[in-house]
């Protein structure tokens, strides 16, 4: 690859590209309004805004998290409880939820500062799952089992409008202000200090780097941002309940977004929601009735494939396809020597 041409793809790999994006997604709306088309890219955006808010802990700083639908759901109950039971807009209730939501990863970050890898992923998923049995069981507050619906009533300062429109609107302007985010985090000392926690935490503290501030600023602003989205996201559905905004399918399903499209890049959770969203609405319209989580299994699936063949995602292959294909080539030449050999013994 020349040096003109490697310029040309990091640039479009960088906030360029990520800028070009979002115009792109902004444009949508003005030549395309059937409400399904409007829908559908709703859902790229929202899974997109998750995904890089999960991005900030789990790709820059390695904290590899599986109990994000926690976060999610701290938010959307906090925006949904006080307009719902109280009367106060989601514009306050929404970052009533963050605040919340980001103590609540202090406090999962204070219990899980000795966990690493496997262990620190599998605490994240007690702790999600603590909380959500919490929740059905709190059900004078949050309604159980059955959730709590939120009555249709447009108006901006009800964060609720009676087209589509305005929600792509609202999702995209909290997607852009995630990226921007992160590519300012991304050249700050703070990013670097991040990626070298991420890359060797004993080495990072003889350098002078407060790891254990890091890791918690880290989980603490990914948090918040992920509930943000949660409170978007029950404006938007009018329905919340346990199983929906705090399983395990959505927390799985934020990472293995971002690890699909690039983790620790800022267009990488982009791309992988472009990738798997449409898929994934694919899979349930084909396969829903007879082979109901399907998606899972092809989520599954795709996810070794990445792991294996491209294990820095998409944006690994765009910037460096000639290596992905070497790589593949080797992963495969080596598999039938081993199977020549086998045969042979």
């Amino acid at each position: 690859m020349s040096t003109r041409h490697a310029r040309f793809i990091d640039r479009a790999l960088g906030l360029p590209g990520v800028l070009a994006l979002l115009v792109l997604a902004a444009l949508i709306p003005v030549f395309v309004t059937d409400t399904y088309t409007l829908h559908f890219l709703w859902k790229i955006l929202f899974w997109a805004v998750v995904a890089s808010a999960w991005n900030l802990a789990g790709g820059y700083a390695g904290q590899f998290s599986l109990g994000h639908a926690a976060f999610f759901g701290i938010g959307a109950y906090t925006s949904t409880i006080l307009f719902v039971q109280h009367g106060i807009t989601p514009w306050l209730g929404m970052l009533a939820g963050g605040v919340f939501a980001a103590l609540a990863s202090v406090i999962l970050a204070r219990l899980t500062l000795r966990l690493k890898g496997p262990f620190f992923a599998l605490a994240t998923i007690a702790f999600a799952e603590v909380l959500r049995i919490a929740v059905v069981n709190l059900r004078d507050l949050t309604g159980g089992s059955q959730g709590i619906s939120i009555s249709f009533q447009p108006a901006l300062e009800n964060l609720m409008f009676s087209g589509r429109m305005p929600y792509v609107y609202t999702m995209l302007g909290l997607l852009t202000l995630v990226v921007l985010l992160t590519v300012a985090l991304q050249r700050s000392w703070f990013g670097f200090s991040l990626v070298a926690l991420r890359e060797d935490e004993d080495a990072a503290e003889t350098l002078g780097i407060n790891t254990v501030a890091m890791k918690i600023a880290a989980t603490g602003l990914s948090a918040f941002l992920t509930a943000i989205a949660g409170a978007l996201y029950a404006q938007y559905i009018l329905l919340i309940e346990p199983t929906t905004v705090m399983g395990l399918d959505f927390s799985i399903q934020v990472a293995v977004i971002t690890i699909i499209g690039g983790m620790a890049t800022p267009i990488g959770p982009l791309l992988g929601a472009l990738l798997m969203v449409p898929l994934s609405e694919y899979l349930r319209a084909e396969f829903g009735g007879s082979f109901q989580g399907l998606y899972l299994i092809v989520y599954g699936f795709l996810l070794m494939v990445m792991v294996i063949f491209m294990p820095q995602g998409l944006v690994s292959a765009l910037r460096e396809p000639t290596a992905s294909w070497r790589r593949i080539q080797s992963i495969y030449l080596g598999q039938r020597k081993r199977s020549r050999g086998t045969r042979h013994a």
